[in-house]
């Protein structure tokens, strides 16, 4: 069978399998933007602070993703909860990291304005420091949702949602007719 034969066959559930993918990436990636600026807020103004956020972050990094998910397994179970765990933290260096390069990187005067005309420090953070950093923290969603993307496939190692499943289908099922065609359909998505 062609690779078009196999994707008119299996269309629904790769269509199903796509639209899971990208609701899981999606549903982390909220969860991970609101960790990470809120992170990036708290942290953004003390020299170790910062320092500490992204080195946490960074760290969270070096651990396969596999490893991670296998971790998960006997605490929380399979499903989604590893899925949701593992790529969550996984999403958070880019928008940690963006959130206080972009708040360290308002400009001085522009803060101390604010606070001249008696602005709260929380009003100055939501009206003059945050959307001042906004592009370098849209960065960082977009660069954490481009990772996650592509982490996001080995959610089906822990029974989770997304294009994975017909990675390991095929990888499970070498040597038969339609392997490549799982594979290359669960790659390409």
């Amino acid at each position: 069978m062609s690779f078009w034969e196999y994707l008119n066959t299996r269309h629904q559930q790769l269509l199903t399998d796509a639209f899971q993918h990208v609701s899981a990436v999606f549903q982390c990636m909220v969860i991970a933007t609101v960790l990470g600026v809120l992170i990036g807020v708290v942290s953004y103004r003390s020299g170790w602070g910062g320092s500490f956020a992204i080195t946490s972050t960074a760290t969270i990094l070096t651990i396969p993703s596999l490893a991670a998910i296998g971790l998960l397994i006997p605490l929380v179970g399979l499903g989604v909860a590893p899925t949701v765990i593992t790529l969550t933290l996984y999403g958070l260096l880019p928008i940690v990291r963006n959130s206080i390069v972009g708040l360290r990187g308002v400009d001085p005067a522009l803060v101390d304005a604010a606070t001249g005309i008696g602005m709260s420090r929380v009003a100055r953070l939501c009206r003059v420091e945050l959307p001042l950093a906004w592009p370098p923290i849209l960065t960082g969603i977009r660069v954490s949702t481009q990772m996650l993307m592509g982490i996001a496939a080995i959610a089906a190692y822990a029974s989770g949602p997304g294009l994975g499943n017909e990675i390991f289908r095929g990888i499970a099922s070498l040597g038969s007719a339609n392997a490549i065609n799982q594979v290359l359909a669960g790659t390409l998505g």
